[in-house]
């Protein structure tokens, strides 16, 4: 029998595809896409709805009920809405940011060529360390630097009470100079050293922050609960509608708030203004409720655009009437310069002694506030809020602070800390993505660099500063009261929240009851009185007082056996029928 022959030879076999290992292919794929996104439609607009986004919400008009999609994380986003979201992120943490500076250069008499410098700085170093908290680098281990998320940093209002407990003190011992008035009243003068012991005790206490973003995030929790947090947070609201909030919008928190009889401060802002009043006139008063009403309005007719960037509505409202009647000058923005960075104006760095202590425990009230503004940042962008991820998130967070601190400091800026207005615009516009965090960064370098931007927010009135200011520090009060509802109320949480509130609001309507404290202490050293003036400012400062108390109970109290609810069988039930029955 034969071996029949095999007519067809099978086909030669592809020798496999080897991946081009050209170290140039990641970057050649990169520039593909941003072409296709810059060349096209749908890379541009995409399919969100910008109608609704540009709405107003008049009575009259009909609202669509369709939301706009969801944009996650990594999703790839339109370049219309990145850039437009950024923008509405930079703008939204415009006026927060500019406000601190504005105050630290009011409390020290700085002139306008510093002060609007401080501006920018504040501006670029808030851009460029926003950058890092986004990005969530792996360094070792499950050790992260940054969230991850938009969690974006800017100048801590923490920082603004203590800071001026601070100078009070230098102002006391000799360290910033001062004059007395004809009528008695301390005058101060300028003191751009104070702002540079502040700095340079700041970068020495930021490594505090550092090594607590070590600690298990669960300890850090257990130490600082909702109780605690939320209690600081409101008391550094409650402090800074009072500091300068309502001061500013009487005319000005400098001394002319104390109405003298004469000096340049007799008058507000200074008997030099284009058109100075007594601190309290009725035209300040209206300058400010002009300011403060535009907000409300805009909240309730506002497109939701305008909603997140309400501030700014207020200030440009209140800035245009202010400059058609009189009130603004041109000065700042004359000589501030048209571009600028940072190290312009430098500051001498030193160490202020008797600050170390209470700015160590400002950056334990900031690892509480960056605790509770990831948690809400993680939920609005629909990420989970338990597990290890969330926890490493917790700690990139938490030592991204640490460092925004550190860096800071050498950008000449008070410290920066996690910012919670931009939670806000997170949930309205549906837009986590990281992309549109970026532009945001953009935006607030960009800002910072155009040195007239910052010549035109120091021309703002007081008054105007004042309306807009009592309302961005009252949503801060009102961000502790929402941390505090969250906790389950028994006995032992009530007398914690009250015991802490004693000294918070007692400390906070009489400032200068601890002012006097060591006065019966003769001749202490040198060493002793840094002690004793740290002690001072410690418990001159309403929400360190009141965030140390809180923290002490906490710990010391045990905690109490939860209450049993009434088993139904236990309930009297009343038969609503048969008794209607028998009153007729």
């Amino acid at each position: 029998m034969s071996t029949p022959y095999v007519q067809e030879q099978p086909q030669a076999i592809a020798p496999p595809a080897v991946a081009s290992s050209s170290r140039f292919g990641p970057l050649k794929e990169r520039a593909a896409r941003l072409k296709k996104k810059v060349t096209t439609k749908q890379g541009w607009i995409g399919d969100y709805d910008y109608a609704w986004l540009c709405s107003p919400r008049l009575p009259f008009m009909k609202q669509s009920d369709r939301a706009p999609p969801f944009y996650a994380l990594d999703t790839d986003l339109p370049l219309v809405l990145a850039i437009s979201s950024g923008l509405q992120h930079a703008l939204a943490m415009l006026a927060g940011l500019i406000t601190p500076p504005i105050i630290f250069a009011s409390a020290l008499n700085l002139d306008a060529e510093t002060s609007a410098y401080m501006i920018s700085a504040s501006l670029i170093g808030c851009g460029i360390m926003s950058l890092v908290q986004m990005s969530r680098i792996h360094l070792f281990k499950g050790y992260y630097l940054g969230t991850g998320l938009i969690t974006v940093v800017g100048t801590s209002f923490a920082t603004l009470s203590t800071a001026n407990a601070i100078f009070d003190a230098m102002y006391k011992d000799g360290t910033c100079p001062s004059t007395v008035g004809p009528n008695g009243a301390l005058i101060r003068g300028p003191c751009p050293d104070a702002y540079g012991m502040v700095l340079g005790t700041s970068l020495v206490c930021s490594f505090l922050e550092i090594f607590m973003s070590f600690c298990s995030p669960k300890v850090l929790k257990r130490i600082f609960p909702p109780l605690v947090t939320g209690t600081v947070i409101l008391m550094i609201g409650a402090s800074l509608i009072g500091e300068s909030g309502m001061a500013n919008w009487g005319g000005g928190s400098n001394n002319c708030k104390d109405r003298p009889d004469s000096g340049i401060f007799q008058l507000c802002p200074t008997i030099f203004a284009p058109r100075p009043l007594p601190w309290g006139s009725p035209e300040f008063i209206g300058l400010g409720f002009l300011s403060f009403s535009t907000i409300i309005l805009t909240e309730i007719f506002g497109s939701p655009f305008l909603k997140n960037i309400s501030i700014i509505v207020g200030l440009v409202v209140g800035c245009i009437v202010a400059g058609a009647t009189g009130y603004m000058s041109d000065s700042t923005i004359k000589s501030a310069p048209a571009i600028t960075f940072l190290w312009v104006h430098t500051f001498k760095l030193r160490v202020y002694a008797p600050a170390i202590l209470p700015m160590m425990a400002v950056y334990v009230s900031l690892a509480m506030e960056a605790i509770g503004d990831i948690t809400a940042s993680a939920e609005v962008s629909r990420q989970e809020v338990v597990g290890d991820v969330f926890d490493s998130r917790i700690q990139g967070g938490i030592l991204g602070d640490g460092i925004s601190g550190f860096m800071s400091a050498l950008f000449t800026v008070t410290p920066l800390s996690t910012f919670a207005q931009n939670n806000g615009v997170i949930a309205i516009t549906r837009c986590a993505n990281r992309g549109a965090g970026r532009w945001c960064c953009f935006f607030l370098i960009l800002f910072g660099v155009l040195g007239k931007l910052s010549g035109v927010l120091l021309a703002i009135p007081n008054p105007v500063l004042g309306g807009v200011t009592t309302f961005l520090f009252a949503n801060v009060a009102a961000s502790g009261v929402r941390v505090i509802s969250n906790v389950q109320f028994q006995r032992r949480e009530r007398f914690i929240l009250s015991a802490a509130l004693a000294f918070g609001f007692g400390n906070l309507l009489r400032h200068d009851i601890f002012r006097h404290l060591f006065d019966g202490v003769a001749n202490p050293n040198k060493g002793l009185q840094g002690l004793f003036d740290s002690i001072t400012i410690v418990l001159s400062t309403p929400f360190l007082a009141a965030g140390l108390v809180a923290a002490i109970l906490n710990l010391l109290i045990p905690q109490e056996p939860k209450e049993l609810i009434p088993d139904e069988s236990s309930v009297e039930e009343v038969d609503v029928e048969s008794q209607d029955e028998k009153k007729h």
